[in-house]
């Protein structure tokens, strides 16, 4: 482990060296197509032209192994963790860091989903994964977002991180890295959008799950982008590459990513009773390897005996008076918030409740209403007096709540 800290700092020293030409490499190094099937619908390149040769031989980023972390992304517990700190190429996963700044961009009103992103020669040229834009294109941030999060467009993800970075994907890899670093990802450099192989640009499995938390967290209403599986591109339909949507029940995205160095890496969130957890891959075999162990590492996290803490946001966990926090055998109310056509909506508001009244846990779940699928929102683990004031609270706004009670099945109450 020392070795490894060694060598991150060892690197740490160097990108400082060359940050100043981080993004005009001279080679257009690229990560190849996530899954061959988006071969068949756009334009590639064979990642063998483009991958540089390993600085290295069995140490850092390209260490024999894989790295893995399996975190709940209500409390930010850490259910599991194999070689999570030990330094990666994040491949296109780099891609999340972006759709990071995009979402916060949306929420502050700096753009729209509809604002017409430029497309420069840069951006045009990246390979080998892209929509085909050309140079003085325009694309729509929405259309944007959805291929990067099917089909990991690499000219989509530079269009959209120059346009963050004010003109210049230079700046928006410095501001990727700044983000990082203050959401503690402390091992982690960024030197362009797409994710395309740079020696410097690498990150850990940990550092990944802190910013897969952060978007899963504070964005819910953006979670639907990726549960996308396929979308209308112009007349051509793209196909999302991430397979855990389609074998994994539960799966809500995030992002899968490739290179040579890199490997096969993954990022997945599912929900189950109300629990949503995130596990993070890196340097895998394969992708038939990676789905397997990233199912058994989803399974085991679901199938776990630890009962998981409420949801307690960083901001609100000093804040919160210890002589409020009832005896576990008291929280068993819970205040259903409403129905909702999308579960992004019904998280949303779940966690939307949970902040304004600091105490309980946020929940959502599928559930058939006249034969309709919806998805209810609660603010559950609560005791009785915590459960009638949150639907007073709520009643006093206008809005429909009701307190439902220990023996009451939370997650399939419909009405």
């Amino acid at each position: 482990m020392m070795a490894i800290r060694a060598g991150v700092w060892k690197l740490a020293g160097m990108m400082a060296a060359v940050a100043s030409c981080a993004v005009a490499m001279t080679s257009p190094a690229a990560a190849r197509a996530d899954h061959r099937r988006a071969a068949t619908h756009y334009i590639t390149v064979p990642a063998a032209a483009y991958d540089p040769a390993p600085p290295s031989a069995g140490f850092g980023p390209t260490a024999p192994g894989a790295s893995t972390i399996l975190v709940d992304a209500g409390t930010g517990r850490v259910m599991s963790a194999a070689g999570a700190d030990i330094p990666r190429y994040p491949a296109s996963l780099t891609k999340l860091m972006v759709l990071d700044l995009a979402f916060e961009a949306l929420r502050a009103g700096r753009m729209s989903l509809d604002t017409q992103i430029p497309v420069s020669e840069h951006a045009a040229s990246v390979e080998p994964v892209k929509l085909g834009l050309t140079p003085g294109d325009r694309i729509s941030v929405h259309d944007a977002i959805l291929a990067m999060t099917t089909m990991s467009a690499n000219d989509a993800a530079t269009a959209l991180g120059e346009y963050l970075g004010g003109g210049s994907e230079a700046r928006c890899a410095q501001m990727m890295t700044l983000r990082a670093h203050a959401l503690g990802m402390a091992q982690t450099q960024f030197y362009n959008a797409s994710g395309l192989p740079n020696p410097y640009q690498v990150t850990t499995a940990r550092d990944l799950s802190i910013l897969a938390r952060d978007i899963v967290v504070a964005y819910p209403e953006d979670q639907s982008f990726f549960e996308v599986q396929k979308y209308n591109f112009r007349g051509r339909i793209v196909f999302s590459n991430n397979q855990m949507l389609r074998l994994y029940p539960g799966a809500t995205g995030m992002k899968t990513g490739y290179t040579i160095l890199a490997r096969h890496n993954l990022i997945t969130s599912a929900v189950r009773g109300g629990r949503v957890l995130i596990g993070v891959e890196l340097h895998e075999p394969s992708w038939g390897a990676t789905y397997a162990q990233m199912t058994a590492l989803l399974d085991t996290g679901f199938g776990s005996h630890v009962a998981a803490a409420a949801y307690n946001p960083p901001v609100d966990a000093a804040m919160a008076p210890a002589a409020r926090r009832a005896p576990a055998a008291r929280l068993a109310w819970a205040a259903q918030l409403g129905l909702y056509n999308r579960m992004a909506m019904a998280r949303a508001e779940a966690l939307a409740v949970r902040a304004m009244r600091g105490t309980g846990t946020a929940r959502v779940a599928k559930v058939d209403h006249h034969g309709k699928v919806l998805w209810t929102a609660q603010l559950a683990d609560l005791t009785f007096d915590a459960a009638h004031q949150t639907c007073s609270v709520l009643a006093a706004r206008g809005h429909v709540c009701l307190i439902i009670g220990p023996m009451a099945d939370h997650l399939a109450m419909a009405n």
